[in-house]
């Protein structure tokens, strides 16, 4: 039985260190939802969530750099290929913005990456579900 419970915590650790670097990641609402932040070159900070809705994934991705009337252009990718572009500009109170958008669920792991630059700062947020 310690043979067992000791392979067990090995493969417990194993499976868990991989997560510990990857950055500021939580599950939400006790739903599948996927939730990372981080911040850009610059003093800007991002958000991007992943989650299921409907058999599509909803992707909310926000920009928050506190000045407004800033315009970023940005892109959503979805397993490498761009699911949406264009532009948007931050306003108040927070100076910021939102890109929400639904994608297909592909089989298997979805991975997203949102892209934003304004004025030679650049924010790239990355989620999986």
């Amino acid at each position: 039985m310690k043979k067992t419970t000791g392979a067990l915590a090995v493969l417990l650790i194993a499976t868990a260190l991989p997560a510990v670097g990857a950055g500021a990641a939580s599950a939400s609402g006790g739903g599948d939802d996927v939730t990372r932040r981080g911040s850009c070159s610059g003093s800007t900070d991002w958000k991007i969530k992943a989650k299921p809705d409907d058999g599509r994934i909803e992707v909310e991705s926000e920009i928050d750099s506190n000045h407004n009337g800033q315009t970023w252009k940005w892109v959503l990718r979805h397993d490498g290929k761009v699911a949406a572009r264009g532009s948007s500009t931050t306003h108040g109170p927070s100076g910021s913005f939102e890109v929400n958008r639904r994608t297909r669920n592909h089989a298997g792991k979805d991975s997203f990456r949102f892209r934003a630059v304004h004025a030679g700062e650049v924010c790239v947020a990355r989620v999986s579900l």
